[in-house]
């Protein structure tokens, strides 16, 4: 869903771009690409998953057939702070965020295996609440009347405050425990409009962990799991005046 929106935006820009480019219209706030230094906000949506690997011989082992990752959604609010580099076409931004991500995986075991006790199909849901500090790099276009679009990249360090990396864990109800501690790669696309007093981006991003989040602490739903990466894709409106 989130992916055929990307295809979507990023065809929009182009061809918005391309229309309005045979129109010249008075522009809105001028004084945005002069300024070095702007301050706004953010909100967003997201929908937050992981990129799992059972390990080697799972069902072998653990009689499992399928370790299936489904999309939840979730949400995100931040402060925008961005920084102009010199020319109107490159900026720096840094938006610290509140976001809120639930991720389910559902186990689908072989209740025929020996090595099976559990029941067929096992689902472990599991909560972030999440301190964000993305660092990136905005590659816009020539503004054009009251229209940009552009790319990013860069980097997030994430603080999971939810996450129960030291706690006890439960013998009769095991659960999925995530590290602290975050750093993701991030790549998006975006719109921009200016109006008259502040300047509006429509903006999806797709972040992935650089390293495995996963904490194996040897429980019957820990047991099949080698490895789990963060993946959240994010829609957002950005607010700068």
């Amino acid at each position: 869903m989130i992916r055929s929106t990307l295809c979507i935006l990023g065809i929009f820009c182009i061809t918005a771009h391309g229309a309005m480019a045979q129109i010249e219209k008075p522009q809105n706030y001028k004084k945005f690409d002069r300024k070095l230094l702007h301050f706004g906000f953010m909100l967003g949506i997201n929908s937050a998953d992981f990129s799992p690997y059972p390990v080697l011989g799972a069902y072998e082992k653990y009689g499992l057939r399928e370790l299936e990752n489904k999309k939840q959604p979730g949400g995100q609010v931040g402060i925008v702070t961005s920084l102009k580099l010199g020319t109107p076409v490159l900026r720096l931004r840094f938006i610290p965020s509140l976001s809120f991500q639930e991720r389910a995986l559902l186990y689908h075991f072989d209740p025929k295996s020996p090595d099976s006790k559990k029941e067929e199909v096992k689902e472990e849901r599991i909560n972030s609440t999440n301190l964000d500090f993305p660092l990136m790099l905005q590659f816009r276009t020539m503004r054009f009347n009251n229209f940009t679009s552009y790319v990013l990249g860069g980097a997030q360090y994430s603080y999971d405050l939810q996450s129960q990396q030291d706690a006890t864990q439960s013998l009769t109800d095991p659960f999925i425990k995530l590290k602290k501690h975050d750093f993701q790669g991030q790549v998006g696309v975006g719109a921009e409009f200016f109006m008259p007093y502040f300047k509006l981006g429509i903006e999806l991003k797709f972040s992935h962990s650089f390293a495995n989040q996963f904490v194996q602490d040897n429980t019957n739903v820990s047991d099949p799991i080698d490895k789990l990466y963060n993946r959240v894709w994010m829609f957002s409106l950005i607010f700068e005046g």
